[in-house]
């Protein structure tokens, strides 16, 4: 009898983690489709004054993307590459382009609250870490990311509340190595595009400054349109920067 219970127990502890599992490979599908293109509005609140940008990215996969801003003018034609976990910045003022070290990966993106590895890595949730069912209620499900070993990730864990209804998260929770709690994302707003669901706000609020925000707003979402190879080359620094 104990070992029927035995088994039991093992097996819904599986079946638990296939659904952990499937859960995370729809989310990852909706962030990144085949590929993605979009253009959204920063806005950065920091000891008391605000500034906005406006900025644009194109993604393939979980190892290319290609940023470039827009706006403010005096910002305008910057842009970032990233390739297998590499990262570059062009600056046109100086005409050089330099390469970021890991070691600046946690570093603040422009001044924002978002980190470099935030809005270049495009890091894979379903490749990078495992998933593990703490909660559900209702449509809402509560998740804890934990990286996997090997994994080339920033964050000792994360806790996402997700809605099921369209596999999108409306909360995640940072954590750091130590477990301390460093910030929090917020989405609200999702809209349907095609087959995937994306949220087009965006809040991230850090913990240790209560008085910060950065605000995104997405204005243009294009899912799997024919972005051409050029955009995840060295030379696209330059060549797209005007």
């Amino acid at each position: 009898m104990k070992k029927a219970l035995f088994v039991l127990l093992l097996s819904a502890v599986a079946l638990m983690g296939d659904e952990a599992h499937d859960i995370m490979k729809k989310i990852d599908n909706n962030i990144r489709g085949q590929n993605i293109y979009l253009q959204m509005k920063m806005t950065i609140t920091s000891m008391g004054h605000t500034r906005t940008m406006k900025i644009q990215t194109w993604a393939k996969g979980t190892k290319k993307s290609f940023v470039k801003t827009i706006y403010p003018p005096k910002d305008k034609g910057i842009t970032f590459l990233s390739l297998d976990n590499q990262m570059w910045q062009y600056v046109p003022k100086i005409e050089r382009i330099i390469k970021i070290p890991p070691s600046m990966m946690l570093q603040n993106w422009m001044g924002s609250d978002i980190t470099n590895d935030d809005m270049v890595k495009q890091s894979s949730i379903v490749d990078d870490y495992d998933p593990r069912i703490l909660d559900k209620e209702g449509t809402v499900v509560t998740m804890e990311l934990t990286p996997k070993e090997d994994a080339a990730v920033v964050w000792g864990k994360i806790i996402s509340y997700i809605d099921t209804t369209t596999y999108t998260s409306q909360k995640d929770i940072f954590y750091d190595e130590d477990g301390k709690e460093v910030r929090i994302f917020y989405y609200e707003n999702v809209k349907k595009y095609g087959p995937y669901y994306m949220p087009t706000y965006w809040k991230l609020q850090p913990v240790d400054k209560p008085n910060n925000r950065t605000e995104i707003f997405l204005e243009e979402v294009k899912y799997d349109s024919d972005i051409s190879e050029q955009y995840f080359q060295k030379s696209a620094l330059k060549r797209f920067s005007r």
